[in-house]
């Protein structure tokens, strides 16, 4: 962090949720975790959740507004799923595995469905993640010269870290470490503004605060979420939280390996997105190609490789796997225990 600009205090939710990300961490490291950073390994490999839109079944009875839902009842490219709301009279729409509190009500028509479903920030956060963007840092604000001179700091501290962060090398030979189609793997962290008084966005201003920063959006106030992969936001912060703290550890966490393969041994949540994500990554992969561009970028080389001697005997430098990974299977376990003790008590 840097002596301009102290902590502010992040508090009991950025304490938690920091705790979460560097168990993750620190267990990968000793568990031997496959090589792709984090933020591709998720764009390769995590479904996005669903969202849960409630109807009253006379809305979604009526001719017009059922031939809009017959594709969202299939297999659709829309993370979200239908249900009828008998006891209501608008429309709800909830966030994956999130209570009960719904981010938007209100009468459901077709210009509504068309908002629920996408939106131009939406679109403009798709074309960053397909670009292969590491980490989207989504600022929503209203505009102000204050927000302006926050944006600022933000995006310079940002340019810095790109200057001093690695990503791990990669092994082209390592079954478990294969990037899936689409981008070149690269290290950049984009800025994108939203702005809190344009209608079109509410929605996705509310999937961007979740329940870490709704208090933040109910008031008004500029927060930033932090977006990879498929659309999955890891958190957010209220601007006047925000250093430069939240900002190292979250950018080395989504460039680092990725340690809890599993998407929701993860902090986060899923943005609403209407995209065919296996078809958008091949198409990227294919763009990509056609106009020539450069091979995934990696850094720094491999290591060189440990050799056998002809009398089969190792040699004196080679590492004692075997006893780093008696100890690693003894001490995860033990680690995910207290950290789950750690951020339940911060809650």
């Amino acid at each position: 962090m840097s002596a301009s600009h102290k902590s502010k205090g992040p508090g009991t939710c950025g304490q938690a949720l920091r705790a979460s990300v560097l168990l993750c961490a620190l267990c990968g490291s000793l568990a031997f975790s496959c090589t792709i950073p984090v933020f591709r390994y998720a764009l390769d490999r995590w479904e996005s959740d669903r969202f849960l839109l409630k109807i009253p079944p006379a809305v979604a009875q009526q001719p017009a507004m059922n031939k809009l839902l017959v594709p969202l009842r299939g297999n659709s490219s829309s993370n979200v799923k239908i249900e009828d709301a008998t006891e209501a009279s608008d429309a709800s729409l909830f966030l994956p595995h999130r209570g009960e509190r719904p981010i938007w009500t209100g009468q459901l028509d077709e210009a509504s469905l068309k908002t629920i479903l996408d939106s131009p920030a939406r679109q403009a956060l798709l074309t960053k993640l397909l670009s292969g963007d590491s980490v989207i840092w989504v600022i929503v604000d209203h505009g102000e010269p204050e927000d302006d001179a926050e944006a600022t700091r933000i995006e310079k501290r940002l340019r810095y870290l790109e200057q001093v962060v690695e990503l791990p090398p990669q092994d082209p030979n390592d079954p478990d470490s294969q990037l899936g189609p689409g981008p070149p793997l690269k290290l950049h962290f984009a800025v994108q503004r939203v702005s809190l008084d344009d209608p079109v966005e509410k929605i996705l201003c509310a999937m961007l605060a979740g329940s870490k920063a709704a208090e933040a959006l109910a008031a008004g106030q500029p927060f930033a979420a932090a977006v990879f992969g498929r659309g999955r936001v890891l958190g957010a912060w209220p601007l006047s939280d925000l250093d430069d703290t939240p900002l190292e550890d979250i950018s080395l966490f989504l460039t680092g390996r990725c340690s809890c393969r599993v998407k929701n041994d993860n902090p986060g949540w899923d943005i609403l997105m209407t995209v065919d994500w296996e078809k958008a990554l091949q198409s990227a992969k294919q763009t990509i190609a056609a106009a020539g561009k450069d091979a995934p970028i990696v850094q720094p080389p491999l290591q060189p490789e440990i050799v056998v001697t002809k009398s089969h005997e190792p040699s004196a430098q080679a590492p004692a796997h075997f006893p780093l990974r008696l100890v690693a299977a003894i001490l995860v376990p033990l680690l995910l225990v207290a950290g789950l003790v750690f951020v339940r008590s911060m809650k």
